[in-house]
């Protein structure tokens, strides 16, 4: 049974959308500030450790446009992992990159069910909600940066339903980022 992990920037007012400069949003790019050694190393070290992405199609988009013109080791990885994409459409992806064919929830259910390392879930706002709704998220991993920003998209359901999670990890970067870790209670 293979792992499936939502790792995600995110504010202190809970906005996921922009981090990188991503043109969607007033506040762009709110998480260089705070960027340190220790933060990337987390970030290089979670990428290695997994064996696929899933990804909704606006992070796709926006991370196939980034990622197949740069180089080094978190470059390299990003590239060659294969990914599954939540996607309509017919035509090919292109960057390692697989369409889900027909219900997003059974797809990702079977794909958990498989054989193999960690999914690791970046961005994807939509699809982590989904994701969350569905009780098909082993791990959160919320890097919180010490910004609000007024608004934009957050990967939290609001559907009244309560979810209890353990906090299995935490950690203090020096630009004041926090990473909380979080898995399903019980699991």
């Amino acid at each position: 049974m293979r792992r499936l992990i939502v790792t995600e920037f995110m504010t202190l007012d809970g906005v996921v959308e922009a981090p990188g400069g991503e043109p969607t949003h007033p506040h762009a790019g709110w998480t260089m500030p705070y960027g340190t050694d220790a933060l990337y190393a987390f970030k290089l070290r979670e990428t290695m450790e997994a064996e696929s992405l899933l990804l909704g199609r606006k992070t796709f988009e926006g991370f196939s446009a980034a990622w197949p013109g740069r180089d080094g080791e978190f470059a390299d990885k990003m590239n060659a992992m294969p990914k599954l994409v939540a996607a309509s459409g017919t035509g090919d992806l292109g960057w390692n990159a697989t369409r889900i064919q027909g219900d997003v929830r059974t797809a990702v259910a079977d794909l958990k069910e498989g054989d193999g390392g960690p999914i690791l879930v970046a961005g994807s706002a939509t699809l982590v909600r989904s994701l969350l709704v569905w009780g098909l998220v082993d791990e959160l991993r919320l890097l919180t940066y010490p910004v609000m920003v007024g608004g934009g998209l957050r990967i939290f359901p609001d559907d009244r339903e309560k979810w209890s999670f353990e906090l299995a990890e935490l950690e203090r970067f020096d630009s004041g980022a926090v990473l909380h870790v979080y898995r399903l209670a019980g699991s």
